[in-house]
């Protein structure tokens, strides 16, 4: 597509996108083997590259699998042949997805934003800000985002709003615009906010389809806090319902929705809404570190009864009117949500009023989502906010704060800023455990139809020479700056293979998922020896899962632990400063607080080697 080509509307370029390479089982079969093999010893390297040549074999039942997702590729109707993944890793996933899955982001202040608003206000603000970017969306006007000239993606930006996981056995539904029994954009007036563990529907758009003001919005605000007199009793605060294992909470909405027709109606109102609006009765104490760590705390998980985790958008604003988001990921990356919240927060609120026509038509009508309970469901709720509470008890945050260090640090000292900062967690975790361990990066593919991220996995060869050289203390820093450029460089190169869909990991998932779906019908129901062996299993036990959330308007980003030996690594790394967040499971909380004292001192000494030449 050339410069010329590229369509101005939000959507016209991607139906034009190029498809995602769908590489060859040769080509994936040796990336796989080079992926793992700094991570396996001999023995295991033996294993796994025997039960490599299996899956290469002439006869092997990867070749039949593959052939089928050459045929379902090639299929007219198919933008990708990862449409069927996406689903499947994301909605298939039978555990909770609060905490587990959810992300969240911390917000800055918004453009022309007073940060001292007080939480409806601020409330107010984050709703008319973001019904401008939907009436952006709405009619194509809103730029679609380049890269070095060429468009990426905007799909995911059309179930940003009115989207709403459903829970399902064995797999989880969507309900979203855009979609064949949801065709075209959302025409819903509503949000819900939910406010001490009580929920309520609020027409923020009048009958014309306009919003009312913010001063109206913020009264509206206003009425449900005053409203919500006390915490709601817990067993009450059906919200926390959606912490529950996926197959366990379709079977309590099903018995929720057969109790009594209200309930029905109390479901259909949240989901239709066009997201959601957490008004946290919480103001965090503290100050500097420990302040933002509690403040992520609530980000990331918060009162569950306070909650629609399902909710694909709901924006929490705390008592003091610090805000953020958090968001449910089944169709929605982290690209696309800063997209959003930089439209948002990018522009001064009364810019977006104007944008939608806000005007003055009285304070919005509020009213109570209410729902019917007997004493099971009751019982249910109570367990789900008990066991969610645990839960995130069981669970270690921190964060930690670089405001010397950023990107342009990294680059004035001849390297990428992405391979600096993953450099240094490598070094931080063999000080902090004691070994190399597999490693996950998200990196982005939007240059594609339907493109949404690959699996990178970052522990190559010159990595392991990286931190054995710094770890060796006869080597002098001439030898750390090589070892450091070699491994920045395959840092780079291995992205760049990410980008352009040339990775292993995600193409011989779906093999093995194809088996599970519709092995019977094409004759392979037996598991392939690849993925009982060594290297798969190795390379896919993450010690840390990282991810990288670059914009202005955003503090923190955070997610939960993925694993019970990973530290989750969310980071924002802009110009001139560096944000990390933390979370792993409370057993190994003090690794973590090791990985974060020894991420500090490793952040100084690369700066230290690398400004030294």
């Amino acid at each position: 597509m050339t410069d010329t080509d590229v369509s101005t509307a939000t959507f016209g370029n991607d139906d034009r996108l190029p498809q995602v390479p769908l590489p060859t089982l040769e080509d994936s079969a040796a990336r796989f083997l080079q992926w793992c093999a700094p991570l396996l010893n001999d023995e295991q390297l033996a294993a796994t590259q025997a039960a490599t040549e299996k899956l290469l074999s002439s006869d092997s039942a990867a070749r039949v699998l593959h052939a089928d997702l050459e045929r379902f590729a090639a299929r007219d109707d198919v933008a990708s042949w990862l449409d069927e993944f996406w689903p499947r890793r994301y909605l298939g996933r039978r555990d909770r997805i609060a905490l587990n899955a959810n992300f969240f982001f911390l917000f800055g202040d918004a453009a022309g934003s007073d940060h001292t608003a007080d939480q409806p206000t601020r409330a107010a603000e984050l709703t008319m800000a973001a019904l401008g970017h939907k009436a952006q969306l709405d009619d194509e006007s809103f730029p679609p985002l380049l890269a070095r000239g060429a468009p990426q993606s905007m799909e995911q930006s059309r179930h940003l709003f009115s989207t709403t996981r459903i829970p399902g056995a064995p797999q989880d539904t969507v309900r979203t615009p855009y979609s064949p029994h949801w065709p075209g954009r959302s025409t819903e007036r509503h949000v819900v906010v939910a406010s001490r563990g009580r929920m309520y529907r609020m027409d923020v758009l009048g009958a014309d389809g306009r919003p009312h003001t913010v001063d109206e919005i913020a009264a509206g605000m206003r009425t449900v806090l005053a409203a919500a007199t006390g915490r709601a009793p817990v067993e009450e605060s059906v919200g926390s319902l959606t912490t529950k294992a996926r197959a366990e909470w379709a079977t309590t909405r099903s018995a929720l929705t057969a109790l009594d027709p209200a309930n029905s109606e109390a479901i259909d109102v949240i989901e239709r809404a066009l997201f959601c609006v957490d008004l946290d009765d919480v103001t965090p104490s503290g100050e500097g570190d420990a302040r933002d760590q509690a403040v992520c705390r609530t980000m990331l998980a918060g009162d569950s009864g306070n909650r629609w985790f399902d909710k694909a958008v709901s924006f929490v604003v705390l008592a003091d009117g610090t805000a953020g988001i958090n968001v449910e990921h089944c169709l929605l990356d982290g690209t696309t949500i800063l997209t959003l919240v930089d439209a948002m927060l990018g522009e001064p609120v009364s810019a977006h009023a104007a944008r939608v026509g806000a005007h003055s038509q009285g304070e919005p009508a509020v009213t109570p989502v209410a729902f019917v309970l007997d004493d099971d469901l009751r019982a249910q709720v109570r367990a789900a906010a008990e066991d969610f509470d645990a839960f995130l008890a069981a669970t270690a945050t921190t964060v930690l704060t670089f405001d010397d260090v950023g990107a342009e640090t990294a680059k004035s000292l001849g390297s990428s800023p992405d391979a600096f900062v993953q450099m240094a967690y490598q070094l931080a975790h063999r000080r902090a455990r004691g070994l190399t361990g597999a490693t996950y990066e998200s990196i982005a593919t939007r240059q594609f139809r339907g493109g949404r991220t690959e699996a990178m996995r970052v522990v190559t060869p010159e990595v392991l020479a990286f931190v054995d050289a710094m770890q060796s203390p006869g080597t002098d820093a001439g030898t750390r700056r090589e070892a450091f450029r070699a491994a920045a460089a395959a840092h780079g190169a291995r992205a760049k293979q990410c980008q352009a869909g040339d990775a292993p990991e995600q193409h011989l998932w779906e093999l093995d998922l194809i088996r599970e779906r519709r092995g019977a019908e094409i004759g392979v129901t037996e598991p392939m020896p690849l993925f009982d062996s060594p290297g798969w299993t190795i390379m896919r036990s993450d010690y840390l899962s990282t991810s990288s959330a670059p914009s202005t308007h955003i503090r923190y980003f955070g997610f939960g632990s993925t694993s019970e030996q990973c530290i989750g690594v969310a980071y924002v790394l802009l110009p001139d400063r560096l944000h990390v967040h933390l979370s792993t499971p409370e057993a190994v909380a003090g690794q973590m607080t090791a990985f974060a004292d020894e991420l500090r001192r490793a952040v100084t000494e690369l700066r230290d080697l690398l400004g030294s030449e």
